[in-house]
């Protein structure tokens, strides 16, 4: 076997069995790749795991600064959460899979790639695409999608031929995560009437489990991105850290979603999320001080542009870069604190301040420090309310149709 295929390798069950599968049915070397995105428990293990299937070269790539810094964080500076609540962890971790996938093919001479997605779902699209935009000369194989074994079917090669596997028939969770959230599926959970167990969720209490005394956090950000845990300065890893911890243990971070896959599909999702439910709240509270009303509005039409085009698998995309840039320039003055209360489940923004912020509370109080001039609201709604007046007295068949309505309505109390 000269040839070489570059397998992401996670230590599932999908990836473990791809390790025996791919050279029975490609007759090619495998190599293991193992990127630490965060919250891989055990890598070395995982490493070890490999090399006793026999793999020769198993390699680690710590990767959980980039996937922070170039990833996550423009992630939330967009604030794109996919149907307004999915933070999309697993989306964003793919494009840096797909990228150190490619590096490493090319690096170690291997004419291919494989991955453990199956047919059914979104990675294989985003992994696919990012390596054909950034090596489109590398065979991609995808054994889950080929091979045609069901989720019981894989579990029984995996035990025919002594593979580990994390999972097992009492256990059927399929799990992906990252430091920026952990996505569970398959079992129970295909049912979406059935109410997730609690044995499916290791990040966050139960809110009956949770502290009776609220929590009070203070998130600092400079130019958008999240710099600091209550007053404290932290770097990316340490912070998302802190805070899936923190929000975690009061319950804040689950998402129960019925999504819309790309591939054409509705799916029952479940995630855990705590700090990045929380971030992108106290971001979006952030925004809303330092930000026009102009600039907030059309900024929320591009997050769901954003987070379609991360979801979709486009992220090495020209379009991406272009939106990219339009998000920079709105976070130049997304500076500031944001004070959340986490209680029971919930989060809360409570407070808020910014060196930028366009809150003017001179202009807001009604108080004797009050300096807005209520005699200019005269000459306003005039002018603002012209065109509406000006149609009424020249078009009056829409002002008798209007009349006649409020009429009839009244006749028919």
């Amino acid at each position: 076997m000269s040839d070489k295929v570059v397998l992401a390798y996670s230590g599932g069950v999908d990836t473990s069995v791809a390790i025996k599968w791919v050279p029975e049915n490609y007759k090619m070397e495998v190599i293991t790749l193992t990127v630490d995105i965060g919250n891989v428990p055990n890598l070395e293990a995982i490493k070890k795991k490999a090399e006793k299937l026999g793999v020769k070269t198993a390699i680690v790539i710590d990767a959980r600064e980039t996937f922070i810094k170039d990833y996550c964080w423009p992630a939330l500076q967009a604030n794109a959460l996919y149907e307004g609540v999915y933070p999309m962890a697993t989306a964003l971790g793919r494009p840096l899979i797909a990228k150190l996938m490619a590096e490493t093919a090319l690096k170690y001479g291997a004419k291919a790639v494989s991955h453990g997605c199956t047919g059914k779902g979104n990675d294989q699209v985003r992994l696919d695409v990012g390596i054909n935009t950034l090596a489109p000369d590398l065979k991609i194989i995808a054994p889950a999608r080929e091979w045609g074994m069901t989720r019981e079917q894989t579990i029984q090669y995996a035990i025919k031929n002594k593979i580990p596997i994390p999972v097992t028939k009492k256990n059927p969770y399929s799990i992906d995560e990252n430091l920026w959230g952990r996505a569970i599926e398959c079992g129970i959970l295909e049912d979406p009437m059935n109410e997730p167990p609690e044995d499916a969720f290791i990040w966050t209490k139960s809110p009956d489990k949770t502290p009776n005394k609220a929590t009070y956090i203070e998130i600092d950000f400079e130019e958008g991105i999240p710099v600091g845990l209550d007053g404290k300065k932290l770097d990316g890893i340490t912070l998302l850290e802190n805070l899936n911890k923190v929000a975690g243990d009061n319950g804040v971070g689950r998402i129960d979603h019925i999504e819309n896959r790309l591939v054409g599909i509705k799916s029952r999702e479940l995630y855990e999320a705590p700090a990045a439910v929380v971030l992108f709240q106290a971001h979006q509270a952030l925004e809303e001080m330092t930000l026009t009303k102009q600039q907030q509005r059309f900024k929320q039409k591009v997050a769901i542009e954003y987070s379609d085009l991360i979801y979709n698998g486009l992220w090495f995309s020209a379009m991406h870069q272009d939106l990219a840039a339009y998000v920079q320039s709105t976070q130049r003055f997304v500076t500031g604190s944001i004070r959340i209360k986490l209680w029971k489940g919930t989060s809360m923004v409570v407070g808020r301040k910014s060196p930028y912020s366009l809150y003017s509370f001179k202009l807001a109080t009604y108080e004797k420090e009050d300096t807005f001039d209520p005699s200019n609201a005269v000459g306003f709604i005039q002018l603002w309310g012209l065109p509406v007046k000006t149609q009424a007295q020249l078009q009056p068949i829409q002002k008798s149709s209007a009349l006649n309505s409020l009429k009839a309505s009244k006749k028919s109390k």
